[in-house]
């Protein structure tokens, strides 16, 4: 990302950070900055890339900032089968996710039938369902191409 639209999204973070009720900080300014630079990171790659800005910083701090996050609704956890933990930006809409399961990469697809949720279970068990949770398994093209 250019320097200028860098600040007009870290504008934006700061509103969106002190519009779900949290104290804004150059620390969450800057997760949610490596999540819009880096969808579907893990803790790790957070860490990974804040280093640079702030070397002091701990797995356990990033970890508490985003859960701090996805209880506020800023930020998406995602649990695909086998890997850590991935967060994402993207929380205003019912998408679901290609994982590869060479390489790991993961993908946002749209829903797959229209709107939320998407999929109607057989029998609900009387809940109300909002949204339905989908991942599909397959390899990308990277992978495809080295396997050939």
């Amino acid at each position: 990302m250019s320097g200028a639209v860098l600040e007009t999204v870290g504008a934006d973070f700061h509103a969106k950070i002190r519009a779900a009720g949290l104290r804004v900080t150059t620390g969450r300014v800057a997760v949610l900055e490596i999540l819009a630079e880096t969808p579907h990171a893990d803790v790790e790659q957070v860490v990974a890339r804040l280093r640079p800005r702030a070397p002091q910083t701990s797995p356990q701090a990033v970890y508490s900032v985003l859960n701090a996050f996805v209880a506020a609704g800023l930020v998406r956890r995602i649990e695909p089968d086998g890997h850590p933990g991935r967060y994402e930006l993207r929380v205003d809409d019912n998408h679901h996710h290609l994982v590869c399961t060479s390489c790991g990469a993961v993908v946002d697809i749209d829903c797959v039938t229209g709107e939320a949720p998407c999929l109607h279970p057989g029998d609900h068990a009387g809940f109300a369902i909002r949204a339905a949770e989908i991942t599909f398994w397959g390899l990308c093209p990277a992978c495809q191409a080295a396997a050939a």
